[in-house]
Order: structure tokens, then C-alpha cells, then sequence
């Protein structure tokens, strides 16, 4: 149903898709007055049952609009006809699907007034009609329970609908978010390296042109020049090296082709970070890994041992590598107490844009005694982990 046929209860419009029902239900229950005539001890068909025949399929051009006027409505035609002797016919179908409509798009308050108004309705038709109607209270009563049951579905299924749709916005929100923020760390990067390295190699460049012009009549200031230029190149290479732990850690040693780390990677960054002084405790229970699974684990590990050594002076690290089924589960964990929430930085940004390129997810913040990162990444097959 297409929103410009759907109107909202309480606009007051008409929607296509009412008209087009009330007008079906008109036609049905016109033909069969006419063509189906009741005997006694009901009254013959004339002007005015055909009438009430059209009324009750009527009330439901305001179905979705007010739908508890439309209720309304359809019951009290169901409550004349049968005051004025005539037989019911398919009147009541109009009064259920009115029914139906109040449970599948109300609140609590629309819900209870319309079981009222049903219940009324039945008792009306029961207590005027020209025949022992109450045999027929059970089906009245199923045909109604039937059509509360599904409004009752129709309003969960479009609820949930309604949150599923709530959520997706939200994720891709929270994605939109997450590539902003990587996009302004890329552009603080940029600067840094503009602001700081850029100005450092300019001061070189003009001293190393300063000390070769003066190099023969003023050795004295040459020898000076190179002597800044040694400490610029210093200074420019401590940035450097700060700026590439960030955005590519460097290996101990260089590897021809893509990098495959294994059991023994995390072995060696484990001794890497016992060189510091601090315990680690790694344990690993997996299987082969894809290549590119096998890599965001092992930054990942890599990164999380970095911020446990930065942001907590002393204690134990714990990095434990499992696999279940198809899915490898890490956890790295380390003691301390009254850790804050992490800020969403370059380092956690980084780890979360790993798991989540390799379709996995990843949950970091402090727990009781100290500060969890836990991964799940497809498994695949290849490497060893």
C-alpha cells in the first residue's frame, strides 16, 4: 500500500484503497439483499434495506482515517437493520474489518474503545433481531476474535517493521560517524605532517644551501649549519617515526610480499611488550586464517598491547585467540582500575575499521578490574593462527 493511499488515523482524508473496499463491499451486499431475499419472520426487502445495505460498506471510506467512527458506524447499522426486522445479510463483515483496523493501527485507549463498541454491537443485534439470535453468539464471538487476533499481528509486525527501520538508520548513521571521524584523522595527520615535517625540511634545505655557499670562506659556520641540520634531521625523524606507529607500525625485520603473520608474530610482539616490563599471557587455540583475517588480528593484538602499555603504568596482559566454528574470537584484556570510557581516537577507530573490513565486529571499554578489547573475525582458511 503506497503512503499517498495510507493516509494517518485522524487526518480526515479518504484513501483510494477505502474507497475502492467500500465500494466492493456496497455492490456485494446490495446484490445479495436483492437477489437473496429473507423470508419471515423477517420483513421484505424495499428502499430502506437496500439503504441500510449501503450504509454499513459506507462507513468503511473512513477506515484509516477513524477508524473507531468507522466501527462505530458499522455496528449501529448492523443495530437498526435488525431493529427494523430486516435480515443481517453481509452486514456484519463491514463492522469486523472496522474491528480489525482499530487493533491493527491503534493505541491501548483505540484498542479497549472498539472492544466496547463490538461488544455493544453484538448485544444490540442479539437483543432486537426477529430470531433467537443467541445461537449464533459463538460465531459472532470467533468471527470477532479472529479479527481482533489479526489487527493485534498486523500492529506487531508493522511495530517491528518500524524498528528494523529505526535501527538500520541508526547503523548507517553510526557508519557515516565512524568514516567522518577516520576522514578528520586523516586530515590531522595530513596537517601534521605539513605543519611539522614540512617545516623542519625547509629549515634544512636552506641551511644545507647556506653551509655549501659559505663552505670555503666560513668553515667555522658550515660546520654549525651541519650541526643544525643533524638536529633538525632528528627532530624530523622522531616525527616521521611517531606519524608511521600510527599509521603503519614498523616491523623488526622486512618480509617480501603481503604480510602473513602467524603464531609466532604475536609471539614476537608479545616479547616485544615483556621487554617493557610488563607480563603478558598469550594463548592461542585457533586454526588456519585468511590472509587478511590472520592480518587484522594480528594489528589488532598489536594495537590493543600499545594502548594497555601507554595507558596503564603496571599489571598483567592477557591475549587469548580461540576459534569457534567459523569465527575467531580475541580477547586482550589488562588490569586497572577507574579506567574512563575510551575516546574515539585514531587507535580504537583503527581497530573497529579492521574488524568490521574483514566483515567481524569489535567491542572495546573497561570492565571490572581493568580494560577489555573483544574481536570476532571470520576464520577463513590459510594461515596458520
Amino acid at each position: 500500500m503506497s503512503p499517498s493511499s495510507s493516509p494517518a488515523p485522524g487526518t480526515g482524508a479518504v484513501s483510494r484503497t477505502d474507497a475502492a473496499l467500500a465500494g466492493v463491499l456496497v455492490l456485494a451486499t446490495v446484490t445479495v439483499t436483492l437477489a437473496v431475499p429473507a423470508g419471515p419472520p423477517y420483513r421484505p426487502v424495499d428502499a430502506a434495506a437496500v439503504a441500510l445495505a449501503a450504509a454499513g460498506p459506507l462507513a468503511l471510506l473512513w477506515r484509516q482515517a477513524a477508524p473507531l467512527a468507522s466501527l462505530v458506524a458499522a455496528d449501529a447499522v448492523v443495530v437498526v437493520n435488525a431493529a427494523a426486522g430486516y435480515s443481517i445479510g453481509y452486514l456484519p463483515w463491514p463492522a469486523w474489518i472496522a474491528l480489525f483496523t482499530c487493533f491493527a493501527a491503534g493505541g491501548r485507549r483505540l484498542r479497549l474503545a472498539a472492544a466496547a463498541v463490538a461488544v455493544l454491537g453484538a448485544a444490540g443485534y442479539v437483543t432486537l433481531d426477529r430470531v433467537d439470535s443467541l445461537a449464533a453468539l459463538p460465531d459472532i464471538a470467533m468471527t470477532s476474535l479472529v479479527a481482533v487476533v489479526a489487527g493485534e499481528l498486523s500492529r506487531r509486525r508493522a511495530l517491528a517493521a518500524a524498528a528494523g527501520a529505526r535501527e538500520a538508520a541508526e547503523s548507517r548513521a553510526q557508519a557515516l560517524a565512524a568514516e567522518r571521524l577516520l576522514l578528520q584523522e586523516r586530515g590531522r595527520l595530513a596537517r601534521e605532517l605539513h605543519d611539522s615535517l614540512g617545516h623542519t625540511v625547509n629549515v634544512m634545505v636552506m641551511q644545507a644551501g647556506v653551509g655549501r655557499r659559505v663552505f670555503d670562506d666560513n668553515p667555522t659556520f658550515a660546520r654549525e649549519a651541519l650541526g643544525s641540520i643533524e638536529s633538525a634531521g632528528r627532530s624530523a625523524l622522531d616525527e616521521l617515526d611517531r606519524l608511521l606507529r600510527v599509521l603503519q607500525p614498523l616491523e623488526r625485520r622486512a618480509r617480501a610480499g603481503p604480510f602473513a603473520p602467524t603464531v609466532a608474530d604475536l609471539e614476537e610482539l608479545a616479547d616485544r611488550i615483556r621487554a617493557t616490563g610488563r607480563p603478558v599471557e598469550l594463548h592461542t587455540d585457533g586454526g588456519p586464517l585468511s590472509a587478511g583475517a590472520a592480518r587484522a588480528l594480528y594489528r589488532i593484538v598489536q594495537e590493543a598491547l600499545t594502548n594497555a602499555v601507554r595507558h596503564t603504568p603496571s599489571g598483567p596482559i592477557r591475549v587469548e585467540v580461540s576459534r569457534v566454528a567459523d569465527r575467531v574470537l580475541l580477547d586482550v584484556t589488562n588490569e586497572g582500575r577507574d579506567l574512563p570510557d575510551p575516546v574515539p581516537g585514531r587507535g580504537l577507530v583503527n581497530m573497529r575499521e579492521r574488524a568490521r573490513l574483514e566483515g567481524g565486529e569489535l567491542e572495546a571499554g573497561p570492565v571490572e578490574g581493568g580494560f577489555r578489547v573483544h574481536a570476532v573475525l571470520p576464520a577463513g582458511t590459510g594461515v596458520p593462527a
